[in-house]
């Protein structure tokens, strides 16, 4: 039985990490956050011990890390005698924690796919292009590794693999609907790290459609559908990570990703991105300074932490599913709604953050338990999904599910 977590970030999601693991630490023990900010990390450990987070005493330390530095990142593994290790920092730094986690042993675990600072939108499948290259080593070291394991990537694959499993005998379609209906009150914001949320949007949108890569435009296609409790949403499809490892693992011929967005985040993308301000390439002031524009648009845009006091209403994320089942068609949608404020009062994040932030703790959970420590590297719609959804809908995070017989909870 593996114990005592390592959390790699001290953002937002990293907040909603904390505040999980503490709620379980009598299964999870000890708990270490490391950033290259360690204030963060301090005010995050002050913020579990406010709302008395620990569900029974234990330690919860801070640490100073750059986690690029493999030696670094090992060394602190072993200093806290982590066993697991969830990485919620930039998606820069995958490879470099996961390699990390290879040569101690210890449980890995993330969120998003890694990415290169100097590349966008690379050939598919973005997975092959670099986590995928380790799962040999991996399984060679018997170290578990799952990927992609927050709401989206995450849950939204343990709903396809729910939906294959126990609904369809075949499936045509599953598409992925990401919807935040809320506001936070600012001009213009991101509800994610401005730089890793822009470098989605700036290139190819790559779909998975007649079992082939499919390349389009962003905002160039969308489709409108009623969603539960959030109403009526147009939607554009946009690449995303699930869709690089579902359409790998499961016998799909179309997967594709569609996330809300309103006017006005529209217009101000496009300005930004007309005049050059999103790229990931430098260019020189006229003073003589090399500056990147899209790190200069994050660091004048707001922290997507601070955005959670203020935050109302509620997303609504999930997978409408098309099939057949004893030769009939078949549609189903399974999601979840989360409610911003309600985010914010449990843990001090916005919905979004609380979204992607729960998963990996509940998987975390699975892989002390013993359920998901697979000894090797998967994506989440590779595992049982049951286990993990039920404990989401004891954590925070419920699943439904829309179809012919009406819209209902789903007990697991």
């Amino acid at each position: 039985m593996k114990k005592n977590v390592l959390i790699i970030g001290a953002g937002g999601v990293a907040q909603v990490v904390a505040h999980k693991c503490a709620q379980h630490n009598d299964i999870l023990g000890d708990l270490a956050i490391a950033s290259r900010s360690i204030d963060k990390c301090e005010q995050i450990i002050a913020s579990v011990q406010e709302k008395n987070s620990l569900k029974v005493p234990g330690k919860l330390t801070s640490h100073a890390l750059n986690a690029l530095d493999v030696e670094a990142t090992k060394a602190l593994i072993r200093e806290t005698d982590s066993q697991i290790v969830i990485n919620v920092g930039s998606a820069f730094i995958n490879m470099s924690v996961l390699q990390a986690c290879i040569e101690t042993g210890a449980a890995y675990l993330d969120t998003a796919i890694h990415e290169e600072p100097n590349k966008i939108c690379e050939t598919p499948p973005w997975y092959n292009n670099y986590e995928w290259q380790r799962r040999e080593l991996c399984k060679q070291q018997g170290v578990t590794a799952i990927l992609g394991v927050g709401f989206d990537p995450g849950v939204v694959n343990a709903y396809a693999a729910l939906a294959a499993n126990e609904y369809f005998d075949s499936i045509d379609s599953i598409d992925i609907i990401d919807v935040n209906a809320g506001s936070h009150g600012r001009y213009f914001a991101t509800n994610f790290d401005p730089e890793i949320n822009f470098r989605e949007f700036t290139g190819q949108v790559w779909s998975w459609q007649n079992r082939q890569w499919t390349s389009n435009t962003m905002f160039e296609v969308k489709r409108t559908d009623d969603l539960p409790v959030v109403g009526e949403q147009t939607t554009y499809m946009t690449g995303h990570d699930e869709v690089h490892s579902l359409s790998q693992n499961l016998d799909v011929p179309n997967v594709r990703f569609w996330m809300g967005f309103g006017e006005h985040y529209i217009n101000v993308f496009t300005v930004l991105k007309n005049l050059g301000l999103l790229s990931e390439q430098p260019v020189t002031t006229a003073e003589g300074l090399e500056v990147v524009p899209l790190k200069v648009v994050k660091a004048v845009l707001p922290d997507p932490a601070s955005l959670a006091p203020n935050y109302t209403g509620k997303t609504c994320i999930g997978d409408i599913v098309k099939g057949q089942k004893d030769g009939q068609d078949k549609e189903v949608f399974i999601y979840n709604v989360a409610d911003h404020k309600d985010a914010y009062n449990e843990v001090g994040s916005q919905g979004i953050s609380y979204t992607a932030g729960v998963p990996p703790v509940a998987a975390a959970i699975l892989i002390a338990r013993g359920d998901w420590d697979v000894a090797e590297m998967v994506n989440v719609e590779q595992l049982p999904p049951q286990p993990f959804l039920g404990l989401l809908n004891e954590m925070g995070l419920p699943t439904r599910i829309r179809d012919e017989q009406g819209d209902r909870a789903l007990n697991f």
